[in-house]
């Protein structure tokens, strides 16, 4: 059903802002149409009338800042909600002001906003940290909800699939790499191939399987890609089959394998910010590896290398060599590929070792084919 005139008037009267009648529509805005636009004004003011200052903003108060943050949640719904503070604090700089506990009470907690969080860890008194860490917890809970089930199916079917077997029961059978095993025993006249050799699938040890390392870019424009990754981190060290360590780095390493229990504490350790030595990291990595034939080692980073380019690329190819499986994401995150070093990314790409963003819905399948040994489901471009 199409919109009335008068309804889409009113419509773009909203988008368009400015003060009655000036941005052309000739329509003017009453009860919570007018409370709608005041709360949009004040955030996007001088973008909605053409680059002129109408006088809104936020300022610096607080008070007036946790109205705005209940208004936002009364008259918009909460995907919106959530980028209009994420564009509040980048356009206002209400950022400090998330270190008042009253504030964090008020805003719709998300990625994004633990993200900040983080990035504002060392500055935050100790009367806002009991907050920040119920606000990151609370994101943290909901993730591992969405994700851990999925997961942790995904990968234990994976882990039982590759550990291959030579005499399996019929239900084990793996049809598919036994068909490719005998096709020298394709018989013409019969039309069908002959099983000499039966490929099936094993049934994964309670013992360990497989050696995952996790190591995050903790640089800024990563945080995103570490909130998710301390997620997936923590569901994975919770299943026996996988041995699993998370380093993040800067220009320092930080082991945080012994934090994985609690993945809020895994990002509380972590210092969002600063330079990036992904060899040093990899270096680190690459000491920690004692099975290379069953480790995966996941990179998440946007591959701006302030240390030793070709060291890192060495690392890289010596790993492979050895028998690791070795995945580069750009990000893991729901927002696609960010800026990224594209020189190091065809380098990585020619050692067999293709870097690209990840969503964290997608994750379980890329952990599963690299737990396998099979192509990674690179998503296209």
């Amino acid at each position: 059903m199409q919109p009335s005139a008068d309804e889409r008037l009113r419509r773009w009267r909203l988008v368009l802002g400015g003060e009655p009648g000036a941005e052309g529509t000739g329509c003017a805005l009453a009860g919570q149409d007018a409370a709608m636009d005041g709360a949009l004004g004040a955030l996007y003011g001088g973008a909605r009338s053409g680059g002129k200052d109408r006088g809104a903003g936020l300022g610096a108060s607080a008070p007036s800042v946790a109205r705005w943050l209940g208004d936002i949640r009364t008259y918009f719904p909460s995907s919106v909600v959530q980028v209009m503070q994420r564009d509040a604090i980048e356009r206002l700089g209400l950022a400090t002001l998330l270190l008042e506990p009253e504030m964090l009470e008020a805003v719709e907690a998300d990625v994004h906003l633990v993200g900040t969080l983080l990035s504002l860890n060392k500055a935050m008194p100790e009367s806002t940290r009991e907050t920040a860490r119920a606000v990151v917890r609370k994101v943290v809970e909901d993730l591992e909800k969405r994700l851990a089930t999925r997961t942790r199916a995904t990968l234990t079917g994976a882990l039982d699939r590759s550990a291959r077997i030579s005499r399996p029961r019929h239900r084990d059978i793996d049809w598919d790499r036994t068909i490719r095993a005998n096709l020298k025993n394709y018989l013409p006249k019969y039309n069908t191939v002959v099983p000499e050799r039966l490929v099936g699938y094993g049934r994964a040890a309670r013992g360990v399987k497989k050696d995952v390392v996790l190591c995050i870019d903790q640089s800024g424009s990563m945080a995103a890609s570490v909130v998710y990754a301390s997620v997936f981190g923590a569901v994975l060290a919770s299943m026996r089959s996988i041995a699993t360590r998370l380093v993040v780095f800067d220009t320092a390493v930080v082991d945080l394998t012994d934090q994985l229990d609690d993945p809020v504490d895994v990002l509380f350790g972590t210092q969002l910010g600063g330079g990036t030595d992904i060899n040093r990291a990899l270096a680190y990595c690459q000491s920690q590896i004692t099975r290379p034939a069953d480790t995966v080692v996941v990179l998440i980073s946007d591959l701006y290398e302030g240390g030793i380019r070709d060291e890192m690329l060495k690392r890289v190819a010596a790993m492979k060599a050895s028998g690791v499986q070795f995945v580069a994401l750009l990000a893991l995150s729901d927002e696609g590929a960010p800026a990224y070093d594209r020189e190091h990314a065809a380098a990585l790409a020619a050692l067999g070792a293709p870097a690209f963003a990840c969503t964290p819905d997608l994750f379980p399948e890329v952990m599963a084919a690299a737990i396998e040994r099979r192509p990674l489901p690179i998503p296209e471009a």
